[in-house]
């Protein structure tokens, strides 16, 4: 029992103190939760083989401040755009589309990423309250350049 605990007390040392942890959320749960507290939703629409999208979950998302803006002001999402789970959102119900043999893209991502008729990985899109598009930025935004945007948005 003595030996549990001590580890227990040297892992919670480990754990910096300031440590915070991004919140996350469904379309669905997000779009509730607006119903009773509107904000503004923050969506980063990324794919798993996609380097650039690692590298902001590894380094951007992980800030400390862009942690605390996301989760004060924002309702965050992170879409796979290759996720082939239906999505209910907005009073639609958006599918995965395929295009190939074990290729293909959401709706929801297509709807959501198409700027000048691409979609290009990653992607962060802000929607008001009520929906509609505010922001979009296709590309690796480092964390000065995305606390910028939702300093300015929020």
């Amino acid at each position: 029992m003595k030996k549990w605990l001590y580890i227990l007390l040297i892992f919670s040392w480990a754990i910096p103190s300031g440590f915070a942890q991004l919140k996350t959320h469904t379309f669905e749960e997000a779009e509730k939760m607006s119903k009773e507290n509107p904000k503004p939703f923050v969506i980063y629409i990324h794919t798993s083989w996609c380097n650039y999208c690692k590298m902001m979950e590894n380094s951007t998302f992980k800030n400390p401040e862009i942690i605390n803006l996301l989760n004060n002001n924002y309702y965050f999402i992170s879409l796979d755009a290759e996720s082939k789970e239906d999505i209910h959102f907005n009073n639609h119900t958006f599918e995965f589309k395929p295009k190939g043999q074990n290729t293909g893209i959401h709706e929801l991502a297509t709807a959501l990423a198409t700027i000048n008729s691409q979609v290009i990985y990653p992607t962060i899109t802000i929607l008001e309250s009520d929906f509609s598009i505010v922001f979009q930025k296709h590309s690796f935004l480092n964390n000065k350049q995305l606390i910028a945007i939702l300093e300015k948005k929020k």
